[in-house]
């Protein structure tokens, strides 16, 4: 496992200052957390990414503390969309305090695994003390420090990858469905929510890191999105279904910026042959 940022850049702000920035603001988040009513999409706050209501199923979140339910900063339901089973391994791109991984756990069962990856040392923190909290129920989920562009995870180990409001943040996102390509197993599953974009930002957005860590100036538009999951060599790529995300965050963009949207986006590595 390589814990230093990735240094390959594609034309928008370096790489380093991406993960920076990203790391900065979630370290932030995670330290300054405190339980409360289940947050949703890169912010406590609902209208901080523009997805607005709750973003799971009511009973899905039963006997899940408040410190994990509370420190949700997804854009959608990623564990739902994967239709997991039990005895599945299961790799989480950007868990942060653990909520996909825990819901997971559940559906893969204690013969299942569920690893989660993150590269923001305080968040790692906050899910392993969830973890511990959860006690026998998460005996089987591990966390691990890394980068979603550089997995600490073997070659076809993975049944199903899942990640929620987290690839947009990639200032190299073809790299990390290269990477979810790499660690599943033949036939496996990609499934992620996620922000993607319908018409392009300005130069000036694309080059604001702030606004990039908040899961805005760093999305795709959608074709983009599904051709960059293509040519990392997975097939039957299509978006399951896409919401208009609020525009309260506007004023971190061009007020004629693009029409932004929460997707869910599957996909699949094909089988061996």
């Amino acid at each position: 496992m390589n814990d230093s940022a990735p240094t390959e850049t594609t034309g928008n702000p370096k790489s380093i200052d991406i993960h920076e920035a990203v790391q900065s603001r979630y370290g932030k988040i995670a330290s300054e957390f405190q339980p409360a009513p289940q947050a949703n999409c890169c912010g406590p706050d609902a209208d901080d990414c523009g997805c607005a209501g709750d973003l799971y199923d009511v009973s899905l979140l039963a006997d899940l503390p408040a410190d994990v339910t509370g420190l949700s900063l997804g854009c959608g339901d990623p564990v739902t969309l994967a239709a997991l089973e039990p005895g599945q391994t299961v790799l989480d791109l950007g868990s942060g305090g653990g909520i996909d991984v825990f819901l997971a756990a559940r559906q893969v069962g204690p013969e299942g695994r569920v690893i989660g990856v993150d590269m923001t040392d305080e968040m790692l923190q906050k899910a392993k003390a969830n973890k511990s909290r959860l006690g026998e129920a998460a005996r089987h989920v591990e966390f691990r420090k890394g980068f979603i562009e550089d997995l600490p995870v073997d070659d076809d180990s993975i049944d199903v990858v899942i990640s929620n409001c987290v690839i947009n943040l990639s200032p190299d996102k073809p790299r990390v469905f290269r990477e979810a390509f790499r660690a599943l197993r033949p036939g496996g599953l990609l499934a992620v929510s996620d922000i993607v974009i319908e018409g392009e930002f300005s130069e000036a957005a694309r080059a604001n890191v702030d606004s990039w860590s908040a899961c805005v100036s760093g999305a795709l538009a959608a074709d983009d999105y599904l051709d960059a999951i293509r040519a990392a060599g997975f097939v039957e790529v299509e978006i399951a279904d896409k919401n208009l995300a609020g525009q309260d965050i506007i004023p971190l963009v061009a007020l004629d910026g693009p029409r932004i949207y929460s997707a869910r986006v599957t996909a699949r590595k094909p089988p061996r042959s």
